[in-house]
């Protein structure tokens, strides 16, 4: 690992998101980074990528190593180079010298974190070697897929009602990955006239990650199959007449995200059914843009779109009623399944590794309807909240193949109609909204989502 000189600044930010935590309790929390995952044999390893709540209070992605919180005080425990790792890996620098650079009070070899586990707090980390190690030293199981419980779960909220707003230096990460996000985006739409196959979009698009010294947040989606959400294929072929759904978005150094999605033409220009879907979800888009506010209920904002939606459906001739009754019967799901956001940050899903603990206010339960189980978001916004707005209009075969022999839904939707709009398989536009004082600072704005500037960008 390689170091660069840390700004007194960020120590002191560091610093202060710890005397923060000790604020809120009143026990020592130890948190893990995390280890590099094998993929075929020891030595071949997945790039690594630190816990982000390590991350968020030691400002490094340190691989096999843990710190100690207590009292706003810092210990870094961590082993120091073997002497034939300089073979492989270079100079790599000491443990006096990382605990310097983040701002530690002390630092230890690994070896002396057993003696310092006496009533201590920590959150599960996602790989097994990890996780196993923590539930071994504590005694007591630690899994990523069980809520926590105890002074683990006091631990767990104290530290999502630090990172739920964003401070001065995670803002300036923010900003960097979106910038660099929003670079990628326009090198795909670029790259796309001359593109055979998704792939192609694809790698024009991550170059640009690489070129920054980034990472994807999230595997990349490029994809004609926009009916399939969470498609990560990038073999179909680019035809004339079909629309690309791009939702890529970078990662920065230090681990934070961004989250952008666009929908474009392959041939360069919107047909009319095409165009007239598009600006059905651009105008949820910014309408739900415009509602955000603090105060305001996320789950609002997600009403306000799937209203929006209904409404514009009902006008193309789509769905037959009244939008607000159709919303309550869920009919807009059909199209529209997915909440509109969630929160972004040091995660892409920012604290989604916590359940619904972090996007669901205290004694708020997801719901079980159809049209709102998907709502990853449910708090009132405050300033310096991150979320994305990201609403969507998707064909999706498993859902409307059922909703055709569903008796609530059957009646509800003119098929005649929809059939005349089959080259619209899906589409999504996502954007990622800072929650200011006094409204709203729309990171991505610098991309363009209307029709003609997203053309004008294709061709």
């Amino acid at each position: 690992m390689v170091i660069n000189n840390t700004s007194s600044s960020l120590i002191d930010i560091l610093r202060q998101r710890r005397q923060r935590l000790a604020s809120l309790i009143d026990f020592p929390a130890i948190l893990w980074s995390g280890s590099s995952n094998p993929r075929n044999f020891p030595a071949n390893v997945f790039p690594f990528r630190a816990s982000s709540h390590f991350l968020y209070f030691a400002g490094l992605p340190l691989p096999n190593v843990a710190i100690r919180l207590d009292a706003g005080k810092l210990e870094l425990f961590m082993d120091d180079p073997q002497p034939n790792s300089a073979l492989w890996y270079g100079e790599m620098p000491q443990r006096h010298e990382i605990a310097a650079h983040i701002g530690a009070d002390d630092a230890k070899p690994m070896a002396e974190l057993e003696s310092c586990l006496e009533d201590a707090a920590t959150v599960a980390v996602q790989d097994a070697a990890t996780w196993t190690q923590q539930s071994q030293l504590l005694n007591r199981w630690v899994l990523p897929q069980k809520s926590p419980i105890g002074i683990d779960l006091e631990l767990a909220k104290a530290i999502i009602s630090l990172r739920l707003t964003h401070d001065a230096d995670a803002l300036v990460q923010l900003q960097k990955a979106a910038a660099v996000s929003v670079a990628a985006h326009k090198a795909g739409m670029a790259a796309t006239p001359k593109a055979k196959i998704e792939a192609e979009v694809r790698a024009a698009m991550e170059g640009v990650f690489i070129a920054h010294n980034m990472t994807t947040a999230y595997n990349s989606v490029v994809t004609v199959h926009g009916e399939v959400l969470h498609n990560e294929h990038y073999h179909h072929p680019l035809q004339p007449g079909d629309l690309l759904l791009v939702d890529v978005g970078g990662e920065t150094e230090m681990g934070w995200a961004a989250d952008i999605t666009r929908t474009w033409p392959v041939s360069g220009q919107f047909s009319a059914t095409q165009k007239d879907i598009y600006n059905i979800v651009l105008a949820a888009h910014d309408a739900c843009i415009a509602k955000i506010y603090p105060g305001v209920e996320y789950a609002d904002v997600h009403l306000l779109a799937t209203n929006i939606i209904a409404e514009g459906l009902v006008d193309l001739g789509i769905l037959q009623g009244n939008a607000e009754d159709l919303v309550e019967m869920d009919a807009h799901a059909l199209f529209f399944p997915h909440g509109i956001g969630h929160l972004l940050g040091l995660d892409v899903h920012d604290m989604e590794d916590l359940g619904d603990l972090a996007g669901y206010d205290e004694g708020r339960q997801r719901s079980d309807r159809f049209g709102l189980s998907y709502l990853r978001l449910n708090r009132p916004l405050r300033p310096g909240m991150l979320v994305t707005i990201e609403p969507g209009f998707y064909q999706v075969p498993a859902i409307l193949n059922e909703a055709k022999l569903h008796p609530t839904y059957q009646k509800l939707v003119n098929w005649e109609r929809l059939s005349h709009f089959h080259d619209v398989r899906g589409i999504r536009i996502e954007d990622d909204v800072l929650v200011t004082e006094n409204g709203t600072e729309v990171l991505t704005a610098a991309l363009p989502n209307n029709i003609s500037a997203v053309e004008n960008l294709c061709k």
